[in-house]
């Protein structure tokens, strides 16, 4: 069951080769494509814990400002390759998440959303008073990163930084994918469904909490990384509290449980608000506001069941298909 579960999806080969098309296809849009899967990866992080944990967090970007930041100060005073500084920003930020699980462990969901808020608020106003280290309001900037792994020197329009965030996202989703189609990813599955049969049935909750949240800290800071290499520059803003709330909104939209989710999410939410934001300037955030409130009334299970109704589809008709045959 477990292999069967476990194999590659029609619509995984299609997305992925239609990121490495948009590569040729729209040579103008690298920007946004580079947003996109930086925004993606940021949402896989999450849903590793909140589509398959269960845990509901409303500070998920202190983990993605802390990546930001260590990428730049990594590059700035130290190495200039940007792998390097998106290791480093995997283990500070991973580190960080482990330091916190304490705090995810205890209380109820309530406790944790005011829990993740605080020490995201607490992080923002830290990297602003803390300009020695951070810049302060006025940013972190002045670096220049090198080619990747000494090779690949990115280019003014962007096709570089979009190849090397497509290709990092890409391997991460993999690793994500085998871990949630593991023992591992069924037991969380069970601790999301009820925590304490989980307990009585000798799964270890509480670690298994601790392992997948520190993994989904190292994700979020890596997609930090990718945003301030990217763009050679970082600010508190990556710690803003709309940072969380984007990427729940893009699970939203895109569906929590099954890992592309995020990226579906993704890809939508980044298409939708930069079409607004040119047709209204002044007003986009209304319509983003609309949107969320009619996928809740509509109900984000409904718009995410196309990924099991297409293959039970096909299935079917391959079925219909073979039935037809035989009886002929």
């Amino acid at each position: 069951m477990m292999r069967r579960r476990s194999r590659v999806r029609i619509y995984e080969l299609i997305l992925w080769g239609a990121a490495l098309a948009a590569y040729f296809v729209l040579p103008t849009k690298m920007l946004i494509l580079t947003e996109i899967a930086i925004l993606g990866l940021f949402a896989l992080s999450l849903d590793l814990i909140l589509g398959f944990a269960g845990i509901v967090s409303l500070g998920h970007a202190v983990f993605f400002g802390v990546g930001a930041y260590v990428a730049g100060l990594v590059a700035l005073h130290y190495v200039a390759e940007p792998v390097t500084g998106l290791i480093a920003a995997g283990i500070v930020s991973g580190l960080l998440g482990l330091v916190t699980t304490f705090l995810i462990l205890r209380g109820s969901d309530l406790t944790r959303l005011m829990t993740t808020l605080g020490i995201a608020l607490m992080m923002g106003e830290a990297a602003n008073q803390m300009a020695w280290l951070t810049g302060g309001a006025d940013g972190l900037s002045g670096f220049l990163l090198g080619p990747i792994l000494g090779l690949f020197e990115f280019d003014l329009f962007g096709k570089v930084g979009y190849l090397y965030c497509l290709i990092v996202l890409f391997v991460l989703t993999m690793l994500a994918r085998r871990l949630a189609f593991s023992p591992f990813g069924l037991s969380l599955k069970a601790i999301k469904g009820n925590p304490v049969r989980a307990d009585m049935i000798a799964t270890p909750s509480r670690r298994r909490i601790v392992i997948v949240y520190t993994i989904s800290a190292i994700y979020a800071g890596m997609a930090g990384a990718l945003l301030t290499q990217t763009t050679s520059f970082v600010s508190p803003d990556v710690l803003a509290f709309h940072r969380s709330a984007d990427v729940l909104l893009v699970l939203v939209i895109g569906g929590t449980g099954y890992l592309y989710g995020g990226i579906f999410g993704a890809v939508i939410f980044t298409l939708i608000k930069d079409a607004l934001s040119v047709a209204t300037p002044q007003y986009w955030m209304f319509w983003i506001g609309l949107l969320l409130v009619v996928l809740v009334l509509v109900g984000r299970d409904r718009l995410a069941d196309w990924v099991g109704i297409i293959p039970a589809r096909l299935r079917q008709m391959t079925g219909a298909g073979r039935k037809e045959g035989e009886r002929l």
